[in-house]
């Protein structure tokens, strides 16, 4: 097993140890409590729509800022390039199965590539994002509301996020 693939089995590990003792270990839930109550949690309180899509912000901003410098950008950009390239050849020999399964083959090597290049930041991002998540749970518990009128936290969080990524990752010209 190589360097990246511990490392990640390593920050998989703890993600999971996290979740499984945040309720088992006090100390856990008890640290991430005394930092995010005080700042997410009173913007939440304050007003909770507000305070999710400024969350979902500062959350999101910090995963585009993590991937734009922990990854190289350049050899991602051309990888897209090479697999846009590929995927328009693949489109040429529809008709033709064994020059389409040669060319879904040459696809199918971009991937250890691009897992190696994008590995990095989410090492980085995992265990702060389960800490957020269980957090949100135990704030959402204790006083469940409706976000923008309708939504769970969980959904009104994976909108905003994706919203503010996207917006994000233009801006910053992240691959």
């Amino acid at each position: 097993m190589n360097k990246s693939m511990r490392s990640l089995f390593l920050v998989v590990v703890i993600s999971l140890a996290i979740a499984v003792f945040w309720n088992k270990v006090p100390i856990i839930s008890q640290s991430v409590h005394y930092v995010l109550d005080p700042t997410a949690g009173k913007l939440l309180d304050w007003n909770v729509n507000v305070g999710i899509a400024s969350v979902a912000t500062v959350i999101s901003l910090f995963i585009i800022l993590i991937q734009k410098y922990t990854t190289d950008q350049e050899t991602l950009r051309q990888i897209k390039k090479e697999q846009k390239l590929l995927q328009e050849e693949i489109k040429k020999y529809k008709d033709n199965p064994g020059k389409m399964m040669e060319l879904q083959k040459k696809q199918f090597q971009f991937i250890p590539r691009t897992f190696e290049i994008t590995l990095r930041p989410i090492m980085y991002t995992s265990i702060p994002i389960i800490l957020f998540f269980r957090w949100f749970h135990d704030y959402f518990t204790a006083d469940p509301v409706k976000i923008f009128g309708f939504l769970g936290w969980f959904w009104a969080y994976i909108i905003a996020s994706i919203i503010f990524t996207t917006i994000f990752r233009k801006l910053f010209n992240v691959a």
